[in-house]
């Protein structure tokens, strides 16, 4: 036993101290990447080192939001814009919002759905849709299941205008789902947004934009999993993108292993830590916009993320604002725009209750005297002197609010509980044992510390209130004379402290987060270190009995709320967004609305064509037409007859499609090059939907280059023309076999934006390799074009794993898109927005094809892409035996998330084929019900 005890206590040592020197080397890549980085930004002239200097100075000591270049928002009637909000988990609803009622269902909820008010009441701004989940659990109220839910309507409106809620399905639909547990869903969900945003992007064209479809003039993601919805929208519809993270990962982290109790890994378990931070650093790389709260949180939070510096990020703003090249490199522009609040009829209550106090309204004499809200007497039920002034602290039962410390403090002060009562607030419940773990140990330690200090009479914490309830809850504290406090350890912002400003409380807050930045705004409270208990009962003491200090922070605190209104927020929102869309591409996709098949199509047909116009054609000896020039001549004379008829055609729709079949399948030998089991998976799909020829589309989805795809396609007689479109290079690259295999170049440029170029071809040879040197030709690139750089893997040679290498180039400032392909024998390095999943959203949507509609085949395994495409609402078929060789094995490092954590393999849009013969095909068609 005695040697157990020991082994195990070394093992757990060696591991202690393995995670350690991980840790510190990379720190140590981390400094080096970033030195790397500015080194080739270091030649400031003195005049720019200058004005560095003073932007750092400005942006530490002031709280304003717009620079003197941003450009203000101007209330321009005339222009009707459509913006996206997203918000994916929690309980989302306009009225009797549940705050409170999970960890889930918090500040965030409130803010966007007063953001989307407040923007939809904006000048210029037609229409906002917050986007969230749809859930028609029984555990949760029906409203959450209504798929639409309006929020407000200009009385001066038309047509869809106002701000709504929209409710869009992913995963059980009858199961509410916690945030941590969402990300296999999130591909369905992109889908099904993007379905929303062409259909709305459609109508509103039609009401407001002379038939041309009116795409979101931004798509806002807030939190880690709408910022990844987000990115995958921005860049399907090419629209700028804004992210919000409300807290973030790399932040909980730290704090949770500074706690000590639990493990790193027992961290990714519960909170699926990892594959939040990626989804957060994906956010960071696609956003043109960061919109924080406070200053600290872009330098102590953000600054934690392989994608921002806060150095360089200066560096470049200097450069960016003269004109100077960025050496292709990218930093998301944060700007400091704090949570806005409605404050007018607030204020109106506020003076008219200014003159009196609790003992006015509560009197024995009722006449004249205002009703008492039913909240006010379910507080005052717990106490024994209501009239004392009320220490109100409002936030979830949640261990990072530090509520027992609050308490602790309290209890330990004799004076101050002889002062005052106090109010927790702590969300709703009907049983402590129903809540979850955390909640229930916190409100558990809250009634034993209130048994331990005998604060009975001198404490409340109700079960119930309704949110309509809250500004009844912040002015009996008022009235009281009391104090609001938020102890909580770290805040990101601190919304709750702006409301009780506003009517007229004074506040204790934590010193660690956004209320810095808030108080150094209002100046009507102190700042607390949350972990001192006797700072925490000191502060409060001094406000509740100097009573010249409480009118004084009550005076300021009312002077200087109109900083955080709705419409100053609204105002430096838009411009903030108006500035980045003025260098951002606005070539947006165009959508085929007609509902006629298209001259292409009959194109394509061309034995019918021939039949058609009885046409003589020769046959020849396998049996298929010979087309001579004169049939040509036919062809482009109706060509050049609709065009002159000012029907435009557009090159790349090949005609109406019901269905179309995409061919995944990655099948390498061990050597990484094509195996016959492909172009044998091609012919046989084609033969199975060979009968519907017309209604359905066949497109090719690999990694190889065209040069490749030709080949194999011709060595094994696949005919090219067959194929609607070939995605070729990992989703970099797109062409059209019946126009000759003309590449797609607004595809091209759709994708290119943020694509580093030159500048990421020998970056990428020297990071990738594990064993770099200046003799070392492991990695040579082997194929070069416009949108990918592919580089051939020598036979044991030893390379970085995906997100190694991508966080790697993105401490150098490189956004790009990486993919093993070829059994592993090579790299594709792509644009950010490239993947051959976003090829087929953005096939979709050029060709007005809905994803249920496709049907893609892949193998058991493939490139280290392969989990995007089984995720989605598209069909997934699963080919047995179609792959031998793949790539996926190297795709991620051992700290990364899990495949179940991406795409959810129980979901019934995923079948499996027992091989890739005819009959299995058709089998598996039909059980999914297409056939």
């Amino acid at each position: 036993m005695c040697w157990r005890i020991w082994h195990l206590a070394r093992k757990k040592k060696q591991i202690a101290w393995d995670a350690t020197q991980k840790l510190v080397n990379q720190r140590l890549e981390r400094e080096k990447s970033r030195s790397d980085a500015a080194a080739d930004l270091s030649e400031l002239s003195e005049e720019e080192k200058e004005k560095e200097e003073s932007n750092r100075t400005d942006s530490v000591t002031d709280i304003s939001r717009i620079n003197s270049q941003t450009q203000i928002w101007s209330d321009d009637k005339s222009r009707q814009l459509y913006v996206v909000l997203i918000s994916l988990h929690g309980l989302v609803r306009g009225e009797n919002m549940e705050l409170g009622r999970d960890s889930d269902t918090g500040g965030q909820v409130k803010y966007v759905v007063e953001l989307a008010r407040a923007l939809a009441n904006m000048d210029g701004v037609h229409r906002v849709d917050l986007l969230t989940r749809q859930i028609t659990s029984p555990e949760v109220d029906s409203t959450y299941g209504e798929p639409i839910e309006m929020l407000s309507c200009p009385s001066d409106g038309f047509g869809s205008c106002g701000a709504y809620i929209i409710r869009i399905p992913c995963g059980p639909p009858e199961k509410y789902i916690p945030k941590e547990s969402l990300w296999a869903y999130i591909p369905e969900y992109v889908d099904g947004a993007l379905s929303h945003i062409i259909n709305m992007a459609k109508a509103l064209g039609d009401q407001v934009n002379g038939g041309k479809p009116a795409w979101p003039y931004v798509i806002h993601g807030h939190y880690a999993d709408a910022g990844e919805v987000a990115a995958r929208l921005s860049g399907v519809l090419n629209v700028p993108m804004v992210f919000t993270g409300h807290s973030l990962g790399r932040n909980k982290l730290e704090q949770l292993l500074k706690q000590g109790t639990l493990s790193r890994e027992d961290i990714n378990t519960t909170y699926k830590i990892t594959r939040r931070i990626e989804a957060e650093e994906l956010g960071l790389d696609s956003a043109e916009v960061v919109v924080t709260s406070t200053r600290q949180e872009i330098e102590e939070q953000w600054g934690l993320y392989d994608g921002f510096d806060i150095q360089l990020e200066r560096k470049l703003r200097i450069r960016r604002r003269r004109g100077v090249s960025c050496l292709g490199r990218y930093m998301p522009r944060m700007v400091v725009i704090p949570p806005g609040m409605d404050f007018s009829s607030v204020l109106a209550q506020e003076s008219l209750d200014s003159d009196g106090d609790l003992k006015s309204l509560i009197g024995n004499d009722k006449i004249h005297k205002r009703p008492i809200p039913p909240i006010w007497s379910e507080i005052m039920r717990f106490f024994t002197n209501p009239h004392k002034p009320m220490i109100l602290a409002l936030s979830r039962p949640d261990p990072k609010k530090n509520i027992t410390t609050l308490l602790k403090a309290f209890g330990e002060c004799p004076p101050l509980r002889e002062l005052a009562n106090l109010t927790l607030i702590l969300g709703n419940r009907d049983s402590i044992e129903d809540m979850s773990n955390s909640s229930s140990s916190v409100l558990t330690t809250v009634l034993k510390l209130i048994d331990k200090y005998d604060l009975y009479g001198q404490v409340a914490y109700p079960k119930h209130h309704k949110q309509p309830e809250v500004p009844e809850i912040y002015r009996l504290a008022a009235k009281t004379k009391g104090v609001f406090i938020n102890p909580a350890l770290v805040e990101p912002f601190g919304l709750t402290l702006i409301e009780a400003a506003a009517y007229g409380l004074p506040i204790v807050a934590t010193r660690n987060g956004g209320p810095v930045d808030i108080l150094k705004a209002l100046n009507n409270g102190l700042l607390v270190d949350p972990h001192d208990q006797k700072a925490i009962s000191d502060a409060l003491l001094k406000l509740v009995a100097d009573k010249n200090l409480w009118h004084e922070c009550r005076k300021v605190g009312l002077k200087n709320i109109h900083k955080f209104s709705w419409t100053e927020h609204c105002s430096n929102y838009l411009s903030h967004v108006e500035q980045c869309r003025n260098h951002y591409s606005t070539n947006h996709l165009s959508v085929v609305s007609t509902p006629e098949e298209p001259l292409s199509e009959s194109l394509r047909g061309i034995e019918d064509l021939s039949l058609k116009f009885s046409i003589d054609v020769d046959v020849k000896a396998n049996g298929e037409l010979d087309i001579t020039s004169s049939e040509q001549k036919v062809i482009d004379v109706l060509l050049q007859k609709a065009t002159s008829k000012g029907k435009t055609i557009d090159i790349y729709f090949p005609g109406r499609r019901q269905w179309l079949y995409v061919v995944a399948a990655d099948s390498y030998n061990s050597n990484g090059s094509p195996t016959e089991a492909l172009p044998l998976i091609i012919k046989n799909v084609m033969q199975v939907g060979g009968s519907k020829s017309n209604q359905i589309g066949f497109v090719l989805l690999t990694g190889l280059s065209l040069t490749e795809t030709k080949d194999m396609l011709t060595n094994y007689q696949v005919n090219l023309e067959h194929f609607d479109a070939l995605v070729c290079s990992s989703g970099s690259e797109m062409y059209y076999p019946w126009r000759d295999f003309e590449v797609d170049e607004d595809h091209e440029s759709h994708i290119g934006y943020r694509w580093p170029g030159e500048n990421i071809k020998s970056m990428v040879m020297r990071l990738a390799q594990i064993e770099s040197g200046p003799e070392n030709d492991d990695m040579q690139l082997s194929q070069c074009s416009s949108r990918c750089y592919s580089y051939s893997i020598k036979p044991g040679a030893k390379t970085c794993k995906i997100d190694e290498l991508r966080q790697r180039l993105r401490m150098r400032g490189l956004r790009c898109n990486l993919v093993y392909t070829h059994a592993a024998k090579r790299l594709n390095v792509i644009p950010l927005f490239a993947s051959r999943s976003q090829a087929l959203r953005y096939l979709s949507v050029r060709w007005s094809i809905e994803l249920p509609k496709m049907v893609v085949f892949l193998g058991e395994r493939g490139d280290t892409d392969y989990e995007e495409l089984l995720g989605g609402l598209h069909k997934t078929v699963i080919l047995r035996g179609s792959v031998h060789y793949a790539s996926d094995m190297i795709g991620h490092g051992e700290e990364s998330f899990k495949t179940d954590d991406i795409v959810s393999l129980a979901s019934k849009k995923i079948a499996l084929a027992e091989g890739f013969e005819v009959h299995d095909i058709s089998k598996v068609l039909g059980y999914i019900g297409i056939m």
